[in-house]
């Protein structure tokens, strides 16, 4: 009967689980009635919440989130007439339903009407190809999600390189260094910043289209950020006060939180922390996942959900999926490989 009863007790706990994730998917979903400025119609608004990363599968690459809009309705509100008009002149302007998207993005994410401005100038002109290249780290694959079986190593088959030009976005030394923290907070304000994202493919101009100057500038910014996190000598490691002060100055300057480091010591811990990370990824704001083995360690980051499904970026230069389960039940190295198997570690927004 104890077994019965304890079998009951956990299939309610998952179930309550679960409908938690669908509610926050569900209420992120609810794009376009966030947006509240009198110069876009509701036709502009839907163009907007809809609009996706040129080329790709408009669903899984959507430009805009559900607390992006509502950020730019509230940052809307303190603006002076001309700056108010100034923005939405700008978005008028624009070249294409991407520009006009990630201006928007530009201006949730806290920018001053100046900087978006600026912002403006840097992208004017560009098609989305461009934008794409430039703006957006990850791009996800309509087949990402297929089920292609494991490599020898234990990562799954079915990997998509993340690369600007041919160049992957890697941490240092080819993978090499061990900057793993601070590179999983390069790629989550990148995600989550467009201006930040354009100052490493771009350069100070904006303009550059150098892959060489490219992994030069992203690796100074991985070292900038274990400098100011205290990382390990010889770029080793980072402790998880670092980790959040330096999550905290990058990403929360445009997500709007403080991060604070939640150790998973177990099954039951992972389980327990998910409806956190989903919640944060409904807004699709990335959460930096530490994974451990018998001998070592590395940083990756959760950058996605569908379903039961998380998109996890590696930081030797790939994004998979991996299950629900899998990131409970110590399976995650499907997304490194097998000496990686435990979550041990997530840093999530507060």
């Amino acid at each position: 009967m104890s077994d019965l009863m304890h079998d009951a007790v956990s299939e309610a706990q998952e179930a309550t689980r679960v409908a938690a994730r669908n509610l926050n998917k569900w209420a992120a979903e609810a794009r376009a009635g966030k947006l509240e400025t009198s110069e876009l119609t509701a036709v502009d608004k839907l163009m907007l919440a809809d609009t996706g990363v040129a080329g790709a599968d408009t669903e899984l690459n959507e430009i805009l989130t559900a607390g992006d809009l509502a950020c730019a309705s509230t940052r809307m509100d303190p603006l002076s007439l001309d700056e108010e008009t100034a923005v939405e002149r700008m978005s008028a302007k624009s070249d294409n339903p991407q520009g006009r998207a990630c201006l928007m993005k530009a201006l949730a994410t806290g920018h001053s009407v100046a900087e978006i401005g600026t912002f403006q100038d840097e992208i004017r002109g560009k098609g989305p190809d461009w934008l794409r290249r430039h703006l957006t780290p990850v791009v996800t694959a309509a087949d990402s999600m297929n089920d292609e079986g494991l490599a020898p190593d234990g990562s799954n088959n079915n990997k998509d390189s993340v690369t600007i030009d041919g160049r992957r976005r890697i941490q240092g030394g080819e993978g090499s260094e061990g900057t793993c923290v601070a590179s999983s907070t390069v790629t989550s304000c990148a995600m989550v910043d467009r201006l930040y994202a354009l100052d490493l493919t771009g350069g100070p101009d904006g303009q550059q289209d150098d892959p060489d100057a490219f992994e030069q500038r992203l690796v100074a910014e991985q070292r900038r950020l274990h400098n100011e996190g205290d990382g390990g000598e010889n770029r080793g490691g980072m402790g998880s006060e670092g980790q959040e002060r330096i999550n905290g100055a990058a990403v929360g300057s445009a997500t709007g939180s403080a991060y604070e480091r939640q150790d998973l010591g177990s099954a039951a811990d992972r389980r327990a922390v998910l409806t956190e990370v989903e919640k944060s990824l409904a807004q699709e704001w990335p959460v930096p996942v530490g994974v451990s083995g018998k001998e070592c360690a590395h940083a990756m980051t959760v950058i996605a959900q569908e379903g039961d499904m998380l998109q996890v970026y590696n930081l030797w230069g790939s994004t998979t999926w991996v299950s629900e389960d899998d990131f409970i039940n110590g399976h995650m190295g499907k997304a490194s490989n097998s000496d990686l198997p435990n979550a041990y570690s997530v840093c999530l927004p507060r």
